[in-house]
């Protein structure tokens, strides 16, 4: 049971790391989708086509060197030499892009058709993100999530506060005639966004020299090899995932007309931010998870822990969904202030269902993380995003985002069922799959009812909630008891 308390008091932290500054970005949804900034849903879906390459970029530039970190640490009696060598890897990696991205800016921005002032933007966030990976991941190797929630807490606080000082306070400063006249440029929003996320990626790295002022320049060419080799199928894996998370409003941008891509695309990603509660349960999760898999890997009987471990997952995931689907109209004025978004609706059971199988595939791709068989991972994300690809590519001029969506969940529901079928060959663990499947029928059922057949009507819906909980407690007051207590 310490092994347990370790978990949730690390998955508690970095979920308030996660979660806290997810919740204040949260902010930023309705402040865009308000009438005074983005009121257009066509301008929101530019900002949501850039955070969508952000979203690849990131990957790239990262090369599943942050996972292979945690292995290499966790295994190497030398760990500075493990320290040191995924630093300098990721140090010089990023320079270069960096150089070759800002001299073929033009090009760049041509290839993509995204205006050329915004990718300017973008490289240096880039970048600036990129160089603190490895200080982010020796934080969490070291179990020091507080140190790891108060710098992702304040790059968020940062972000926010230039957001809604660029765009709420900067206009009517600037009529004051003083200094703010000189910042302020009209018709200027979308630059403000990326400007107030340079200087909060900038801030972050800041925090983090005194990682750099302390490493000792080490690297070992023979494990760089090693790390590479255990990094690159992650690298596959991650570019796959990339595909199944954002690469459909791309694929949107490129297969509609253009006089409703852009449109569409605003629609579908201010709905899509209703799916966040699942995302920010199922990512805090991952962060806790993630070192325990591998710190754990020899103790005694680890798959029992890890079959548990799921179990609870999908309890508590569970509940999320369904209360989610249930409160979604109370929600999203709140949450998505124009009416001109909320046709997309439709939309938010389906992707909150994708996240939790998506949750469910992190949780059971342990097996292949700690037998060093990584390969699985990168052929599963390739079948998600191969998944992803078809659909869309079919569907899109059609059912335009609501095959994105339905591409989402088949997508990550195959891989969630491919992670099982091989975990179940090479690493057996106990899954009690009758109670997990349980969990996972009844929420589904009850969200469908709740959303498709009964929707607004909140004392059926409510009544749907309370009885869902009630099976949860029934089911699981035993280990309940035993985590109270402890």
């Amino acid at each position: 049971m310490s092994a347990f308390k370790s978990l949730f008091k690390q998955t508690f932290i970095y979920g308030l790391a996660t979660v806290l500054p997810r919740m204040l970005s949260f902010l930023l949804v309705p402040l865009y989708t308000s009438e005074a900034v983005l009121a257009n849903p066509a301008e929101y879906g530019k900002v949501s086509v850039i955070f969508s390459y952000f979203v690849l970029f990131n990957v790239v530039l990262a090369y599943g060197m942050e996972t292979a970190f945690f292995r290499f640490f966790n295994k190497e009696e030398d760990k500075e030499k493990v320290i040191g060598t995924s630093t300098i890897s990721l140090l010089v990696s990023s320079l270069v892009f960096f150089s070759i991205a800002l001299f073929y800016k033009d090009q760049i921005s041509h290839y993509i058709d995204i205006d050329v002032k915004y990718i300017q933007l973008v490289i240096w966030i880039l970048l600036l993100d990129a160089l603190v990976i490895i200080p982010f991941a020796w934080l969490r190797a070291n179990e020091k999530p507080m140190h790891y929630a108060i710098i992702k807490i304040l790059n968020i606080c940062i972000n926010i506060g230039l957001n809604l000082f660029f765009l709420l306070a900067l206009k009517n400063l600037a009529e004051t005639g003083s200094f703010f006249e000189a910042l302020y440029r009209p018709h200027f929003e979308i630059n403000y966004i990326f400007i107030a996320n340079l200087v909060a990626s900038a801030f972050t790295l800041v925090l983090m020299l005194w990682f750099y002022t302390k490493l000792k320049y080490r690297f070992d060419k023979h494990l760089w090899k090693q790390m590479m080799r255990y990094a690159m199928p992650v690298l596959v894996a991650g570019i796959a995932f990339s595909i199944n998370e954002t690469f459909d409003r791309i694929l949107l941008k490129e297969l509609l007309p253009e006089d409703v891509a852009e449109n569409d695309i605003g629609m579908y990603s201010a709905c899509y931010k209703l799916a966040l509660f699942m995302t920010l349960f199922a990512t805090a999760y991952r962060l806790g998870i993630e070192p325990y898999f591998f710190s754990h890997a020899k103790t005694e009987n680890p798959q029992k822990n890890y079959a548990n471990i799921l179990e609870f997952f999908v309890a508590f995931g569970s509940i999320i969904l369904l209360s989610v689907v249930v409160f979604a109209d109370l929600l999203k004025p709140f949450i998505i202030r124009s009416e001109a978004y909320w046709e997309a609706m439709w939309i938010v059971p389906i992707i909150l269902l994708a996240n939790f199988c998506l949750g469910i595939y992190h949780n059971l791709s342990v097996w292949y993380k700690i037998t060093d068989r990584t390969k699985f991972g990168a052929y599963i994300s390739v079948i998600g995003a191969i998944v992803t690809l078809v659909i869309n590519f079919i569907f899109i001029k059609t059912y335009s985002y609501k095959a994105s969506a339905i591409a989402t969940l088949v997508a990550y529901a195959s891989m969630m069922v491919l992670s099982y079928y091989f975990g179940r060959k090479y690493y057996p663990i106990p899954y009690n799959l009758k109670k997990i499947g349980l969990y996972l029928s009844v929420s589904v059922g009850l969200s469908a009812l709740s959303f498709y057949q009964y929707r607004e009507n909140y004392v059926i819906g409510i009544a749907m909630l309370i009885v869902f909980l009630v099976l949860v407690i029934m089911l699981e007051k035993n280990q309940l008891k035993q985590i109270l207590k402890r």
